[in-house]
């Protein structure tokens, strides 16, 4: 989903409503990926931590009022049947809520497609390797079948962490230079690009 803009929109509006500093666009799009608290001690350095529930729930707020203006990649839905009917296991390891993922996959319609999904309260937040060794543990593979697709450094960093080669989209929250410093299989720009390379390489 393109949510960057909704996400970075969510996250200043918090603090702003709790009285903090407001990030800027850019340090909001970095802590994209990870857990809320981790999020939190980044962009909010120097805060006491006792502050982080009051903006995790203004967050909260704010993001249910704009997710439904939250659109899916184009072909994104298209390509995910496709690698499901092609025998592939699809699976998802987010910095999300249990609870905010399973209300995107409601309103997207996607829950079906995937085999099994791991968020940031379930296991250690990205960069950790552990959603990523648990949906490998739950799909029962190895870390040689594994691709992990990310658009943030915390994605690909976790997945060197996991010993799993990635696939890096720039389409999304962080930089083409940061992603590339953590060696993906490939880099691309369009989400046209990732079906065709998927095609060929998975």
């Amino acid at each position: 989903m393109d949510s960057t803009a909704v996400i970075v929109a969510s996250l200043q509006a918090a603090c702003a409503d709790v009285g903090l500093p407001v990030p800027s666009d850019e340090r909001s799009q970095h802590i994209i990926g990870l857990g809320l608290y981790d999020a939190m001690a980044h962009v909010l350095p120097g805060v006491s931590p006792d502050v982080y529930p009051q903006v995790v729930e203004r967050y909260g707020i704010h993001f249910r009022m704009l997710e439904p203006q939250t659109p899916l990649f184009a072909g994104a839905e298209s390509m995910l049947q496709e690698l499901r009917d092609a025998g592939h296991q699809l699976a998802i390891a987010t910095g999300k809520s249990r609870r905010g993922l399973d209300r995107a996959l409601e309103k997207t319609g996607l829950g079906p497609l995937f085999h099994a999904t791991r968020c940031g309260e379930e296991s250690a937040s990205k960069p950790a390797p552990g959603m990523l060794l648990d949906l490998m543990r739950m799909l029962d593979t190895t870390p040689e079948k594994t691709v992990m697709v990310g658009d943030t450094t915390h994605d690909l960093q976790m997945a060197v962490n996991a010993g799993v080669n990635s696939v890096a989209v720039t389409y999304g929250a962080h930089p083409r230079d940061q992603l590339l410093a953590l060696q993906p299989l490939a880099c691309l720009d369009r989400p046209q690009d990732l079906w065709q390379w998927l095609k060929h390489n998975a």
